[in-house]
């Protein structure tokens, strides 16, 4: 037994007669006995005493023929339902009958739903539900055919459980259709309980199954009795079992303990009363009276059954609020203690919450947490609890390891461990409080000056809590704000939650702004755990003041820019996404790389650049490939200084300027022109050329300096995709003819054409000019590309005559010879681009026929498609054209008909012999001078509506 929730008294001792069923209505108790009599027993008058027995009050003999078997007490109809022979119904107030249902003869159960009114009675293998319409009379609702007959009945909601002999089923009261919920018991008979959520208790040998009102398993557990029960009734929150030897208590919260247990011979009957619960013997009535609520508390909380004696404070009256709140903060504290002897820090802690315990007596617990000195332990009220300093003790020796002992120490550290997890779980949760309340003070806010201290000399942890006061905190919730702040901050170090240390640190900094200290003080623990052994410090990391800094990013960019460089060397990739994902300006991040690590500074251009092209401006994009061409020149200058330079070796950084010259197009090509070496980096130059516009010269070192037709190729492909719709565009290719043609032409002058190029006067020409095509737009700037490519071309352009005799010439002087292969190769691959007859006249008189195949085949095939093509077309044309004029014949030869009976759609007048007009549907016939006084008025009405608006 766990403690005595109910009280057993004898109520009516030597009881003549074989008692058949009970029932109890207020203070008084029906008695149905073998003999058919009704017998009514009551408390003595003005008796308040509930030692003394019941007396009987009323005798009714024959009020029944055959012994009543059950009774129910309806209260809010004064009605009582007696089951012998047949079903009737009295009254009350003198057991008058008023009703019986003769259908009922034979009814072994029934059930009573008093919120509808319904009656439903099992008879044989039927059950049949009937209405009280009120009055004396019943009405018959349904009637339905079961498989077998009924042992137990109750309602639940809309349905009915019948329980069978080998099963439990739901009868749909609406339309009779049965659903299994499960078998019952071979040894005991089916027992269905009521419980007053409107579910279901149903019995299965010594184990009581929960269902819902659909007969659906309930996943809260289920009740285990010590033996079949042959009664069951609810009085929260308990349940009563009457069992073969005893009487069992158990309670209805999980995992329904027991609770008492009550020795009773010759039990018979269970009745639940409006206090108590009537027991029914063979000789006697017995009475079980609940113990008061708070005499149960008591017993429970002295076995140490908090949970339960929690469970019944939630059950005492509102109006004993202060009460309840009292034991319950009693309760809380003592479990709370109990679990943290036990090792349960976290449900301790929990209680503690619940207990509204000062948190400096739960600190008091921690000795490794180290409080300001002025700080005093704030000793809870008095609990009725016995509590000393030997737990104190206790708790301290335990948290000690033994250095003699490993095992020892690695379980002592582990359940260190644990209660300070089991804290920082604590604090949080009454951090929010304590924050909301100092900040409603509007008093100035506290940071602690021992925050720093504590960080740099971790030491101090460790030293005992000794010296606190017994005098209760008399500051305000800034000062305990404080405390609980220090007290979480130094439980995060102990258990390695550095992140969330950090997280706490910047939001006790945030109030001042004090995030220089912050972050001073964060580096200086980062460069601490690069050479300390502390498991405190070797925690943080360079990447925590990265995240720091994230959210100063907004607001204060410089502090952030400044901190960053501390740990960009040991985490690049971090930091630059820090400037990335912050939105802090480019060309400010740009600068203090610059000035503070220069290395890092093509780094973050490349990532912003991926990032977004738009994001960089044109001055980082120069800057960024003025980087790429210094690394590129110094590479170079060590190669050619050992004799090893090599134009076709590529470097990552090469590949990268390179990359960036073809890419991008804010740069100034010019200036950079001027650094690259006389004869090195052609293809920079190449690249560099092409930006100013310069193809001939570009080509020209493709060809006869990087000996690479295909970067040549490419080249012109690269400019023709740019702009195919320009005819400079389409002679790219031509201009390629050219220098293949012509080698000895295009590289006799080329050094003095780069050198007349990079001049002042040409720099400042070619700046003019570009700033003008910038200026104007549209057909303007078509129509100068389109001069620009003629100017390109010029020569390529001329007579048949002067281009071989060029060539003849160059031939003759021994110079280089023409690069046929190459030309015809390109007219094979690039047909589709280049115009056939200027390319045809740049050719050499000795070109085979059969070589062009490969370029006049498709040329020609393409031609004489879009001339069959243009030919069907024109036809086409022509057949609408003939179409549209026959269709307009055909609408001028139309005819009216003007007779004698003709009028006017207008005046209604006869035409006659009058001018005419004709509406374009042909019917509708108007007098001219009608059809333009019509005119006339619809142009006048619209003006004026145009001079109202």
């Amino acid at each position: 037994m766990v403690h005595s929730a109910y009280d057993c008294l004898e109520l009516v001792p030597n009881f003549n007669g074989k008692i058949e069923a009970i029932e109890s209505y207020g203070s008084k108790l029906l008695l149905s006995c073998s003999d058919g009599s009704l017998r009514i027993y009551a408390p003595e008058t003005n008796s308040s005493d509930r030692s003394k027995p019941y007396v009987l009050e009323k005798n009714y003999a024959g009020f029944a023929k055959k012994p009543v078997v059950s009774m129910e007490v309806v209260e809010s109809r004064e009605l009582l339902l007696s089951l012998s022979e047949s079903i009737a119904f009295h009254r009350l107030s003198n057991l008058e009958t008023i009703a019986v249902i003769t259908k009922a003869k034979g009814a072994n159960v029934f059930c009573w739903d008093d919120r509808r009114g319904f009656l439903c009675f099992g008879r044989q293998k039927r059950v049949c539900i009937f209405r009280h319409d009120g009055g004396r009379g019943f009405v018959e609702v349904k009637e339905f055919g079961v498989p077998d007959v009924v042992k137990s009945i109750s309602w639940c909601g809309e349905n009915i459980c019948l329980g069978f002999r080998r099963e439990y089923v739901i009868l749909n009261a609406s339309n009779g259709a049965l659903s299994e919920v499960f078998t019952s018991g071979r040894l005991a008979p089916p027992l269905v309980v009521p419980l007053p959520s409107g579910e279901l208790l149903l019995g299965k040998e010594n184990i009581g199954v929960f269902v819902d009102q659909n007969g659906k398993l309930i996943p809260e557990g289920r009740i285990c009795w010590s033996e079949a029960p042959l009664e069951v009734v609810i009085q929260k929150p308990y349940a009563i079992a009457l069992l073969p030897r005893f009487v069992e208590i158990r309670s209805l919260r999980q995992p329904y303990p027991l609770i008492q247990t009550i020795v009773l011979r010759n039990v018979r009957h269970l009745c639940q009363s409006s206090n108590s619960v009537i027991l029914a013997l063979d000789n006697s009535i017995q009475g079980l009276f609940p113990v008061p609520l708070g005499a149960q508390i008591v017993q429970l909380t002295a076995s140490g059954n908090f949970e339960e004696a929690l469970s019944l404070c939630k059950l005492l009256p509102p109006e004993d609020s202060s009460l309840r709140a009292a034991k319950e903060g009693s309760i809380h504290m003592r479990y709370a203690h109990y679990l943290f002897d036990n090792g349960s820090y976290e449900e301790a802690m929990e209680h503690f919450l619940s207990a509204q315990v000062d948190i400096t007596y739960v600190l008091s617990l921690y000795p490794s947490i180290v409080l300001p000195k002025t700080t005093v332990v704030h000793e809870p009220e008095k609990l009725d609890i016995e509590r000393d300093a030997s737990y104190l003790s206790s708790v301290s020796d335990d948290m000690e390891p033994s250095p003699s002992d490993e095992n020892a120490a690695l379980e002592s550290k582990k359940t260190n461990h644990n209660m300070l997890m089991a804290l920082i779980k604590y604090l949080q949760k009454k951090r929010g409080y304590f924050v909301e309340k100092a900040t409603s003070e509007g008093t100035e806010e506290v940071v602690l000056d021992a925050v720093g201290d504590n960080f740099a000399s971790y030491n101090r942890f460790r030293k005992a809590n000794k010296g606190r006061g017994i005098v209760s905190v008399s500051s305000g919730a800034r000062e305990m704000a404080s405390i609980l702040d220090t007290a979480l901050l130094q439980a995060l170090l102990l258990t390695g939650q550095s992140s969330a240390a950090l997280e706490l640190l910047r939001e006790l900094y945030k109030c001042k702004s004090l995030h220089r200290q912050a972050l001073e003080l964060l580096h200086k623990l980062v460069e601490e755990s690069r050479s300390s052994q502390s498991e405190i410090t070797q925690r943080f990391k360079p990447e925590d003041i990265v995240e720091y800094l994230k959210p100063l990013c907004g607001t204060d960019p410089i502090l952030v820019l400044e901190f960053s460089m501390l740990v960009l060397e040991s985490c690049p990739s971090q930091t630059i996404e820090l400037f990335l994902s912050g939105n802090i300006p480019a060309d400010m991040v740009n600068s203090y790389l610059k000035q503070h690590s220069p290395n890092m500074q093509a780094r973050y251009l490349e990532l912003m650049l991926a990032m977004n092209e738009n994001a960089i401006s044109g001055n980082l994009q120069n800057e960024m490939v003025n980087i790429y061409l210094s690394e590129v020149l110094e590479w170079h200058a060590d190669l050619d200084a050992q004799q090893n330079w090599d134009e076709k070796t590529f470097t990552p950084t090469r590949k990268k300027l390179l990359s960036a010259l073809e890419g991008i197009s804010e740069y100034n090509p010019g200036a950079l022109l001027k650094r690259l070496p006389q004869e090195a980096l052609y293809e920079e130059r190449a690249l560099l050329l092409g930006k100013m516009n310069q193809h001939e010269l570009a080509l020209s070192l493709y060809v006869h300096k990087l000996h690479v037709p295909e970067l040549a190729l490419s080249y012109c492909d690269r400019v023709y995709s740019h702009q195919p719709s320009l005819k400079s565009s389409s002679n790219i290719y031509l201009l390629l003819m050219q220098i293949y043609l012509n080698p000895r032409k295009t590289t006799a002058s080329f050094e003095m054409r780069i050198a007349n190029l990079l001049s002042p006067q040409s720099t400042s020409i070619s700046r003019a000019s570009a700033t003008s095509i910038k200026s104007k737009g549209g057909r303007g700037t078509k129509k100068i590309a389109e001069i620009e490519g003629a100017e390109g071309t010029k020569v390529s352009l001329s007579s048949t005559d002067s281009s071989r005799s060029d060539e003849d010439t160059d031939e003759n002087e021994g110079g280089s010879t023409i690069m046929l292969d190459e030309v015809l190769d390109l007219l094979s691959r690039r047909w589709d681009r280049i115009n056939g007859a200027q390319a045809l006249k740049l050719l050499p008189r000795e070109t085979k026929l059969q070589d062009l195949l490969s370029f006049l085949g498709p040329l020609l095939r393409k031609s004489s498609e879009m001339y069959r093509n243009c030919s069907v077309i024109r036809s086409l044309r022509q057949s609408e054209n003939l179409q549209v004029k026959d269709e307009l014949y055909s609408q001028r030869k139309g005819v009216v008909k003007i007779t004698s009976d003709s009028t006017c759609s207008m005046c209604r007048k006869k035409i006659g012999t009058s001018v005419f007009a004709v509406y374009p549907n042909g019917s509708t016939l108007v007098h001219f001078v009608c059809f333009k006084d019509s005119q006339n008025m619809k142009a006048v009405t619209k003006g004026s509506q145009l001079r109202k608006r």
